[in-house]
């Protein structure tokens, strides 16, 4: 299978680089064809501009941005692995968003219809933050991640939601905590 893993964290000694190296190793051990996009690394530019806005209607992106879209298609799954800051993406996967799932390529609207365009394609997200799940639940914080991002983003495009990670207390977790996610990762991709 193919596997792209779009990742996003400027600390290359972070937990979530060690969750990046273990989908990366599991996915090798099984044999997989795997292509990571560090967006930190890249130095992806972020910012939507006006010219990308008046190009995506006319199906006119930059190279980066089609470079971006060719690995998309190329993918028969894509893994997001960045942590939740500000209740949210980071600003450099957001923008890799805006830019790169673009209309007429991650999604048209047929007749007022709006159709998803990456159907056919699993992805897994993998998220870390600083607060508590319980404290997310009790604001609705959950169900407003899952909204804004699997079905306002993921599934909008048409991608099927394999797994969705939520590690919580990311910032202080113990080693035990960190082993168990590690082993939830393993077991999602031992196909």
């Amino acid at each position: 299978m193919k596997h792209l893993i779009i990742y996003s964290h400027p600390n290359q000694g972070s937990l979530n680089h060690h969750l990046l190296q273990t989908a990366t190793d599991s996915l090798k051990a099984k044999n997989h064809e795997i292509v990571i996009r560090d967006l930190y690394q890249l130095n992806f530019n972020p910012v939507l501009s006006l010219e990308d806005m008046n190009g995506q209607r006319m199906g006119n992106v930059t190279d980066e941005v089609k470079q971006e879209q060719q690995y998309i298609s190329w993918a028969d799954h894509i893994t997001f692995i960045y942590p939740i800051w500000w209740t949210g993406m980071p600003a450099i996967m957001k923008g890799y968003i805006d830019r790169v799932f673009s209309y007429g390529f991650a999604y048209r609207y047929d007749q007022g219809v709006q159709k998803g365009l990456l159907t056919g394609k699993l992805t897994t997200i993998i998220n870390t933050h600083g607060k508590s799940q319980a404290e997310y639940e009790s604001i609705g914080m959950d169900k407003a991640l899952s909204l804004t991002s699997d079905k306002g983003i993921f599934t909008y495009c048409g991608l099927e939601i394999n797994q969705h990670f939520f590690f919580d207390k990311a910032d202080r977790a113990a080693p035990e905590r960190v082993e168990n996610w590690t082993n939830q990762i393993i077991s999602t991709f031992k196909i």
